[in-house]
């Protein structure tokens, strides 16, 4: 029967079951008839389901692998190229839903596990430099400089209003608002230099 078994792997014209049973009999020859038969089949039905070439040819060749090691296939219940069609399409949903889940798990994790980000923007930086350099600079003039520019420029009062609210001459408002503009670019320029 060894010998039968040999001669039907090398036939160009034996049976799919004869192959098969003489795979299962130790005739590794049969394996690469019935891969030339059928991994066009395979190939096809993995690409069909899972869209890529490398994954298509992976599990072609794990196919036969599994068809080596097997004896899953019942030569009873149908054909071998049917067998092989219906494992093919099983084990490549197989994979999508376990690069599914696994992509799943991964964006799950990225999502709880991702630290929060420590630093803010860097525009958010420079804004922050900007307006301490700015607080500094306001700090170096003189309280009444201070007061008028606050005014001026955070609660948006003329300087006629100003004036008023500070029972001080006009003209003073307006020398101090310049003294302390003209201090306050210089001192904002020698920081950037």
């Amino acid at each position: 029967m060894d010998s039968e078994q040999s001669n039907l792997a090398r036939d160009d014209f034996a049976t799919d079951v004869n192959l098969w049973l003489a795979l299962k009999a130790g005739q590794t020859d049969a394996l690469g008839k019935l891969y030339d038969r059928h991994s066009g089949l395979v190939y096809g039905v993995a690409l069909r389901v899972l869209g890529t070439a490398q994954e298509a040819e992976d599990l072609t060749q794990d196919i036969f692998i599994k068809l080596m090691q097997s004896s899953a296939y019942d030569p009873k219940r149908g054909s071998l190229r049917t067998f092989l069609a219906i494992l093919t399409r099983s084990r490549a949903i197989d994979r999508l839903r376990s690069r599914q889940v696994a992509q799943t798990s991964l964006q799950r994790w990225q999502s709880d596990y991702a630290p929060p980000s420590a630093i803010p923007p860097v525009d958010e930086i420079a804004r922050d430099e900007r307006s301490q350099a700015i607080r500094d600079a306001l700090a170096s003039l003189t309280e009444n400089q201070q007061e008028i520019l606050r005014m001026a420029y955070y609660d948006g009062l003329t300087q006629s209003t100003i004036a008023k609210q500070l029972d001080t001459p006009l003209g003073t408002v307006k020398a101090r608002a310049r003294r302390g503009l003209l201090k306050l670019r210089q001192l904002l320029q020698d920081s950037l230099d």
